[in-house]
């Protein structure tokens, strides 16, 4: 049977709502899930400019230099306009929409039909809204027969994911960002908060209490510098160290008893694993000496309230979900959950890294369900009106298994949509033979340029940021609305839009009627949740979350009760678990604990340094897609790779700063300039996690539970740059 294919209007398509450029629009910032409202002012001479939404709860006024340029970015002149089809010469040339839609179809089948229908997968992004991430997971699971998808938060917070599901119950971050305002003791783990979140460091600014703040982190960051304690420990070996911090905790009754017996399960097996790691131990894996671990101890046990935060240094690691479950466990055994100023909180990466966990239908199936429970698939099936025979039995292979299936020859047909795993997926020159490897590859982006959209078979061009509508959850689980205030280029379509016309083109399209925008989608999403940790069946519509600041998760019909006339008569921010109820179904939160384990490229004699990677600065954001378009955020950051070096490295090596080097690892090699520094330990070096070349030298290895990539460690050389390097 032939499908119709459907007719596009680029100008303007069913799912997009029109635009009102008479008034001025608060919408939140699509870079990091900080979730901070910016207010985008009526177009003068065709431009709209943006400033900081002075009354919203998470920003109350700023912005970093990203949310500043958020606009400026989408006017760039690589922009994608038209749909590209590969020619036989190799070329991308423009395509009409029905063009690249029958291609789409005919092409991503034909895989099916040679390979079986598992031989196509998909990747997604947390920089899309989530109205946006249900309907790709959906379609493709349930409407195209694809078994295997992934997202790209599972580069940023997997880790965390699995470390809170197995902890409480359910991927709940509890707390909310007026804890780092209410908190005596702030304990920051393998986060930058002044670069990489630098609104949430104003909060910290703004604490009234005089907070300690501890930074546990190899480097000497700029956090680490304006922090009261500096916690220099040798690269990974935090869980090392919080296991010390326990068993002193633990020897000298500085824990809460009655929380732990209440609310907690595991705490005789979690004191005997502990018991091992004496200060002696502890000093010669982390480098801590005893006096430091002591003193960290009391200043837990002294403090009222206790946050513990991590971010990248923690999830993108080889055993990241148990070391953050180490510091999860600190926070349970001193009863420092539920209360303001404390929590066990994971920062999170993407915008809507959130809106992906929730409803982009991998990892869980969509509103927070499990995929292996019959009743999970029937209640999805029934509010969705599908056959519950459409619903997978498991979610289907992560993000590296999908890598390797292509490898071997499993997976034949990829559509990649907003995220640029060319640039951003870990040991760089291998992924990028094996995309090379691809019977068919879609790219869908906002841009052409990017390196993934480089090698695609067909592109297409999407609108972005302020050209769309949707939802986006933050950090603390607050949802917040996108608006469309300005045209996107040329024929780029909003994600929504084109997912519906693939489904029509597909032939399941009368699966998804009822998305008939993403408005209506959300309402769908709003009626999945109930029931779940994650309820919002109390948010009515897009409207309630505007005049409301922002709603965070749960918010169910009881809770709206407190909210009358769009007016709130409850606080802003709401914290998880102050009953001391948590997800399983004894209501306790679990003590998890596990053995460190040796990383899995230690330097040696041919490769002596350990490479760290992580955010250079506040002006650059990932691989650049969007940043390096704007002449300002450019400024704002080294346009040269750069490489810090230790002094006391650097001096074996005649290295001095502003020097080119050649910075190898097993797998490539990058030319850099160096930095010589104290800011860095012996023994290591560091480069910026955004520059297209650093992952050419990381290495492949991931958390065998959360299945996330450690970006962090791998051997490398440093050497002088020699006649016969090309540039």
């Amino acid at each position: 049977m032939t499908t119709a294919l459907p007719q596009v209007d680029a100008s303007r398509t069913p799912a997009e709502s029109p635009i009102d450029s008479r008034a001025a629009a608060d919408l939140i910032c699509g870079f990091c899930a900080t979730g901070c409202s910016l207010s985008v002012t009526p177009p003068v001479d065709g431009i709209a400019h943006v400033t900081p939404t002075l009354d919203y709860p998470v920003n109350t006024g700023a912005a970093c230099p990203k949310g500043w340029e958020s606009l400026a970015v989408m006017r760039a002149a690589d922009r994608g306009t038209t749909p590209l089809l590969r020619d036989n010469r190799g070329r991308l040339r423009p395509v009409p929409w029905q063009e690249a839609l029958r291609i789409f179809v005919k092409r991503m089948k034909e895989v099916q039909r040679r390979h079986g229908t598992e031989s196509i997968a998909f990747l997604g992004s947390g920089q899309i809204v989530s109205e946006e991430i249900a309907l790709l997971g959906c379609l493709a699971k349930f409407g195209m027969g694809m078994r295997h998808g992934d997202s790209n938060t599972r580069q940023c917070m997997a880790t965390a994911v699995a470390a809170y599901k197995e902890s409480f119950g359910f991927d709940a971050p509890p707390y909310t960002y007026e804890d780092l305002e209410e908190s005596d003791v702030i304990v920051l783990v393998g986060s930058n908060l002044c670069v990489a979140h630098p609104i949430l460091w104003r909060r910290v600014l703004a604490n009234p209490h005089s907070p300690q703040v501890i930074v546990v982190d190899p480097r000497t960051t700029e956090t680490a510098m304006a922090a009261t304690e500096h916690v220099a420990l040798a690269p990974k070996s935090d869980m090392v160290l919080f296991y010390g911090l326990a068993r002193l905790l633990f020897e000298n009754d500085w824990i809460d008893g009655d929380f732990i017996r209440a609310h907690t399960s595991g705490v005789d097996a979690y004191r005997q694993h502990v018991a091992k790691f004496t200060p002696d131990v502890v000093h010669r894996e982390t480098g801590i000496a005893s006096e430091q671990l002591l003193r960290l101890a009391r200043i837990i046990h002294r403090g009222r309230r206790v946050s513990f935060w991590w971010t990248m240094g923690v999830n993108q690691s080889y055993q990241g979900v148990r070391t953050a479950q180490s510091i999860i466990n600190l926070a349970l055994i001193t009863g420092n959950l539920g209360r303001p100023g404390t929590g066990a909180n994971s920062i999170t990466g993407q915008c809507n890294a959130m809106g992906s966990r929730l409803f982009g239908n991998t990892t869980n199936l969509i509103g927070g369900h499990d995929f292996s429970v019959t009743a999970d698939r029937r209640k999805v099936a029934r509010i969705l009106g599908i056959d519950a025979g459409r619903i997978p039995r498991d979610a289907g292979w992560p993000y590296h298994e999908i890598v390797e299936g292509i490898l071997r020859g499993d997976i034949r047909g990829l559509w990649v949509v907003g995220t640029n795993p060319a640039h951003s997926w870990i040991n760089q020159n291998t992924f990028r033979d094996i995309l090379g490897r691809l019977d068919f590859l879609v790219v869908q982006d906002l841009y052409r340029s990017t390196e993934t959209a480089r090698a695609a078979h067909l592109y297409l061009p999407a609108a972005g940021w302020g050209e769309k509508e949707g939802t986006f959850i933050n950090s603390e689980r607050r949802l917040a609305c996108v608006r469309r205030v300005v045209r996107s280029p040329g024929e780029a379509l909003s994600d929504f839009a084109i997912f519906r016309l693939v489904a029509e083109a597909w032939g399941c399209g009368e699966l998804f009627r009822s998305w008939s925008s993403p408005e209506a989608a959300f309402g769908i999403l709003r009626e999945l949740t109930r029931g779940q940790p994650c309820d919002i069946t109390g948010i009515r519509d897009y409207r309630m979350i505007a005049q409301l600041g922002g709603i965070q998760w749960p918010f169910t019909h009881d809770d709206a009760r407190h909210y009358a006339g769009g007016q709130s008569s409850a606080p802003h921010h709401r914290r998880l678990f102050g009953d001391g109820t948590f997800y399983h179904r004894d209501g306790r939160a679990q003590l998890l604990f596990a053995d460190p384990t040796l990383l899995p490229e230690q330097p040696n004699t041919t490769f002596p340094y350990l490479l760290l990677t992580g955010r250079g600065s506040a002006a650059q954001w990932h691989t650049q897609t969007r940043t390096s378009k704007s002449p300002v955020l450019r400024a704002l950051a080294p346009r040269d790779v750069y490489v810090e070096v230790h002094a006391d490295d650097a001096k074996p090596l005649r290295l001095v700063s502003g020097q080119e080097v050649i910075v190898e690892s097993p797998r490539g090699r990058l030319r850099a300039r160096a930095v010589v520094t104290r800011s860095v330990p012996r023994g290591s070096v560091f480069i910026p996690m955004h520059y297209e070349q650093t992952n050419q030298l990381t290495h492949a290895h991931f958390d065998p539970i959360s299945h996330q990539p450690s970006y962090k460690d791998c051997a490398v050389r440093l050497r002088h740059v020699e006649p016969w390097d090309e540039r």
